[in-house]
């Protein structure tokens, strides 16, 4: 991917501690036809789950297969969040999306997000979305019923660490009000993606 082509679109990073909300502002920006917004598919060499579907919710790899890609440097950003479990972005689907004439938007976590961010300064904005505190973060993610306490407790940890790299993002934006942090998303991509490079 090279920066040759000034009609690449941009690429937009939405990266949050789990339970913060950055999912539900993702999907109401990508409802917003105007913003001209396509969502960047991860591929993950995990199993699937329940009824995810292979090129909708990820692109399914082997560890194999993840790890011969990532030798041939077609990832934008990956990382080995456990032993043999992969989590990246593929170069062809940014490449996909901007063939579309569209923006590429992505919900990510924050290591992948900044690695997006190094590589393509110009093009994109980067936002962290904020908790009004990791005790509401905790109260959120218990209402969530998917997980053990031991899990719930691992992400809230991971969520202090996180946090801390919040001044590295272009923006944060603090989801204290779910309308208002809606709005305020919708404004900083709507400037963004109207901005002449």
């Amino acid at each position: 991917m090279t920066n040759t082509n000034s009609n690449n679109g941009k690429l937009i990073v939405f990266s949050a501690p789990s339970g913060s909300g950055k999912t539900t502002i993702v999907k109401h920006l990508l409802r917003q036809e105007k913003l001209n917004l396509e969502f960047s598919i991860s591929a993950t060499s995990r199993e699937k789950r329940g009824e995810e579907i292979d090129a909708k919710d990820y692109y399914f790899l082997s560890a194999t297969e993840f790890k011969s890609k990532i030798k041939n440097d077609e990832f934008l950003e990956w990382e080995e969040v456990y032993r043999d479990n992969f989590y990246g972005t593929l170069k062809t689907e940014v490449e996909r999306i901007w063939a579309k004439g569209k923006h590429v938007i992505f919900d990510i976590d924050v290591s992948g997000g900044l690695r997006i961010k190094r590589k393509y300064p110009n093009e994109t904005l980067a936002v962290f979305v904020k908790p009004p505190s990791i005790d509401e973060l905790k109260i959120r993610l218990k209402k969530r019923q998917t997980e053990s306490a031991d899990k719930i407790n691992m992400r809230i940890a991971k969520a202090s660490a996180e946090l801390a790299t919040a001044p590295l993002f272009d923006v944060i934006i603090e989801n204290d009000n779910l309308e208002k942090a809606l709005k305020e998303a919708e404004t900083l991509v709507g400037n963004f993606v109207d901005e002449k490079k």
